[in-house]
């Protein structure tokens, strides 16, 4: 570590040598040193050793130029000045995050084959993108068939696609894009019921119940209650005056177990819910009558 003046005084040798030395040292070392150089030139390097920071004299020879800051340790530099990236002012020393567009909505469902509109929800959406779907299993790629631009975070997009699992890419108008890293998108039908709304029978009170429901849909189907209000045919807080006590099986929508016994004709009304494998659901309103003067068990309506 050196700094020098830059002036061979007239001397005998080897003091001349020793002179010539020092300087180049100075040189190959960047004026480094704990203070400035004493005698400074426009354009002139200095490592200042007090806080490792690299600097150049400017062209008026009045001032210093930082030029960043080293970090000896770990063998680092922290630049000093701003650049500009997509019209963005960014310090040299910090961090500058692309404005890449992010999704964050991990399960979207639509009907197959026919126009279906889906909320994508995510970061940085610029208007209007380009979204498509990326068939999991083929690759093959469907562009949406409409876009429209929300917010930033958020977009409607419409798809016709047929029955599979999709990844979802979505690139903006300045080139950068995204794809889901999960297929998120779903074209499954949702479950329909074959058994109509309303009445499923008429049993006697405390009969045998053997009795069921049927949905289907392009994946298996389970049930369950959803009466609003709390659960009458599977619910056993107020038996028989406002729940059955029956049991629904989940998997095959088989209705049995013990009729209740009110003191008179009683119709039990109920909300079941199919539920299919994409967690796409329907609800259908069923009822059952016990009637006090049934003695041969279950009269279908």
């Amino acid at each position: 570590m050196a700094n020098h003046d830059y002036i061979i005084s007239n001397q005998t040798f080897p003091s001349t040598r020793s002179d010539i030395n020092s300087a180049l040292s100075a040189i190959a070392t960047n004026n480094s040193s704990a203070s400035e150089p004493a005698t400074t030139y426009a354009y002139q390097w200095w490592y200042d050793t007090t806080n490792n920071i690299l600097k150049m004299r400017n062209a008026d020879n009045d001032a210093w130029i930082t030029i960043g800051t080293f970090n000896q340790s770990t063998d680092s530099v922290v630049l000093t000045g701003t650049i500009t990236i997509d019209g963005t002012s960014v310090s040299l020393g910090g961090t500058y995050n692309h404005p890449y567009p992010t999704i964050s909505s991990t399960s979207v469902y639509i009907e197959p084959n026919v126009n279906s509109a889906v909320t994508i929800n995510g970061t940085n959406f610029v208007s209007v993108p380009i979204v498509e779907a990326i068939n999991s299993s083929t690759g093959a790629i469907s562009r949406a068939v409409a876009v429209s631009w929300v917010s930033s975070t958020e977009i409607s997009a419409t798809f016709n696609l047929a029955n599979a699992d999709y990844y979802v890419r979505i690139e903006n108008n300045n080139g950068y894009a995204v794809r889901s890293t999960n297929p998120i998108l779903s074209a499954s039908s949702a479950p329909t019921w074959s058994t109509a709304s309303g009445s499923i029978g008429t049993i006697s009170a405390g009969s045998t119940v053997s009795l069921s429901v049927s949905a289907s849909s392009d994946s298996a189907v389970t049930y369950s209650e959803v009466t609003s209000g709390g659960n009458v045919l599977t619910g056993t807080s107020d038996t028989p005056a406002t729940t059955m006590s029956l049991t629904l099986n989940s998997s095959t929508g088989a209705i049995t177990g013990t009729a209740p016994s009110p003191t008179s004709d009683t119709t039990y009304n109920f909300t079941l819910r199919a539920t299919d494998a994409e967690s796409q659901t329907a609800d259908r309103a069923f009822s059952i009558t016990v009637s006090v003067g049934i003695n041969n068990g279950v009269q279908f309506n």
